[in-house]
């Protein structure tokens, strides 16, 4: 069983490709996408809970990630692959 990732994510974000492309190579097979570009609402949301102004943020379960360079970071380290199958 996979964890449930949701990403606050925009259409055209390089960053927030390249995040759902490394998440799917791991096996992720659903990603709740929050799209900040489309309900301009849930940017002020997402930095709330976050900190953060810019996308992706992701979350995996309830553990708040960052963007796709500590996604990355989180993967080379070799603490990814537990955090999915959690």
């Amino acid at each position: 069983m996979m964890a449930k990732i949701i990403m606050y994510s925009t259409a055209i974000c390089p960053y927030c490709i390249n995040a759902e492309r490394l998440l799917t190579a791991k096996g992720v097979k659903e990603i709740e996408k929050i799209r900040v570009d489309l309900q301009p609402e849930q940017r002020l949301d997402m930095m709330q809970k976050t900190g953060c102004r810019t996308v992706p943020q992701i979350y995996i379960g309830d553990q708040h990630i960052g963007g796709f360079e500590e996604l990355r970071a989180l993967d080379v380290a070799g603490g990814l692959d537990s955090l999915l199958s959690q």
